[in-house]
């Protein structure tokens, strides 16, 4: 792909300098080929090679007329290797990725934030504490049925009560700390 070279300065300052577009056609824009098969093969991560040339020329050709540059070759290679690890420090500092599906980008995030993990935290105190108001014998089965799951069979048979007891024990909690959590919540 040939590109035009840059067009970075006034009319008058080309005419001050007649030999600078000539220069840029001789000198310069002969080894583009080469400076984007080194940057392609040098610098993979660099996403958009063309860019880099072209800013690789505009300031070249910037450089070449205020200074007379006596290795073209080697001074477009070192900027144009200077601007590409640019990028590449740049892309891994913020780092923008290509997006095949916009659905991906749009999808909500389903991790809690601050205030979801405040709220957790508070639901969570505040069903401890209906827990704890619960009498002894109803709080220790709740806690065996609903928090541990353990089979209202085994309940029955490590408190050496009848299952209908772990049953009627099980369902009170969970009636007692429904009724503590809207009495303490204000709600009907």
């Amino acid at each position: 792909m040939l590109l035009a070279p840059p067009v970075v300065c006034r009319s008058d300052e080309t005419q001050d300098k007649p030999d600078q577009l000539r220069w840029f056609k001789e000198e310069v824009y002969p080894h583009e080929y080469s400076l984007r098969l080194y940057l392609r093969g040098r610098f993979p991560d660099v996403r958009d090679v063309d860019d880099v040339v072209q800013e690789t020329f505009l300031r070249t050709w910037t450089a070449g007329t205020t200074q007379s540059i006596r290795s073209v070759k080697g001074f477009l290679f070192t900027v144009a290797r200077r601007l590409a690890l640019d990028l590449i420090r740049t892309e891994r500092r913020s780092p923008i990725c290509a997006v095949s599906d916009l659905r991906e980008v749009l999808t909500v995030s389903t991790e809690p934030n601050a205030a979801d993990a405040t709220t957790m935290a508070q639901e969570a105190e505040l069903l401890v504490d209906a827990i704890e108001s619960l009498p002894r014998r109803c709080r220790e089965i709740f806690l065996l049925r609903k928090i541990e799951g353990i089979s209202q069979r085994e309940i029955a048979t490590r408190l050496g009560l009848s299952e209908q007891t772990v049953q009627v024990q099980s369902a009170r909690g969970m009636r007692r700390c429904e009724i503590y959590i809207r009495r303490r919540l204000n709600l009907k």
